[in-house]
């Protein structure tokens, strides 16, 4: 074969790979073949119980339930009227607690972020830290011992609200308020995991604090809310990515960042 051809081959090789979706394995569905599907105030009233929160979070939560109710489907961007949230399934929990060591996950879930590179990512330094959610909780979390010691807080969502109570309860909701629109009042009213990020006066986070979001069961709602706080002279590098299994019915990312 010419070198003409060699480039030919390779170039239509290029062409081919575009738009494929290389990650549309699924695991075990043990945890999400058990959730419960549809959303109502049981359901909100569920989550917030699972998580043990405070009472004004459950307050928030089914005030937003309320004004989804309400609220019409978007009209800007693209056409989802043919979601249907009674097929939903909001909360899946596939761990009982949160791994430091990648080895300490389930062997189906460390396979699954293996073959996204995550863990590969941590161990050449490329990321300052990592949060790997599956379904609907961080399931790994680490961070770089000299940022902890610079006072840089880089957590999930849900320890966020537990450990740093104050700090949440003011900046939660500031940037895209329930009200805002239909969705963001769902995510309010489910919302689950996500990264909480505060970094203090002058200090400057230039490798990248990532955090990666892997939906595995069908119809799955996956719904984390993250909140970044980045103070006077200060920075972040913050990167975030997602996938989900190819399946023949819907399932539904639907997140809120506020920076």
């Amino acid at each position: 074969m010419t070198q003409a051809a060699d480039k030919l081959q390779s170039d239509q090789e290029i062409i081919d790979s575009i738009g494929a979706y290389g990650y549309g394995w699924h695991d075990s569905d043990d945890a999400g073949a058990s959730a419960r599907r549809g959303l109502n105030e049981d359901v909100v009233r569920d989550i917030s119980a699972k998580k043990n929160e405070p009472e004004w979070m459950l307050e928030r939560r089914l005030k937003a339930l309320e004004i989804f109710d309400k609220k019409p489907m978007p009209t800007w961007g693209a056409d989802l009227s043919g979601i249907d949230f009674d097929q939903i399934k909001y909360f899946v929990r596939s761990t009982e607690q949160q791994a430091t060591s990648w080895e300490d996950l389930p062997e189906d879930i460390k396979n699954t972020y293996d073959k996204l590179g995550i863990p590969e990512a941590e161990r050449q330094r490329l990321v300052a830290g990592v949060a790997a959610q599956y379904e609907s909780e961080v399931v790994y979390h680490q961070i770089r011992e000299d940022l902890e010691e610079q006072g840089v807080i880089f957590v999930d969502t849900d320890t966020a609200l537990e450990e740093y109570p104050e700090l949440f309860k003011e900046y939660f909701g500031t940037v895209i308020p329930a009200g805002d629109n239909k969705f963001s009042a769902l995510n309010t009213a489910v919302w689950s995991g996500g990264s909480f990020i505060y970094v203090p006066p002058g200090v400057h986070v230039d490798i990248p604090l990532q955090a990666y979001f892997r939906i595995n069961t069908e119809n799955m709602g996956q719904f984390e809310r993250t909140l970044i706080i980045v103070d006077e002279d200060a920075y972040v590098h913050y990167v975030e990515g997602c996938t989900a299994p190819i399946y023949k019915t819907d399932s539904l990312h639907s997140a809120v960042v506020e920076i």
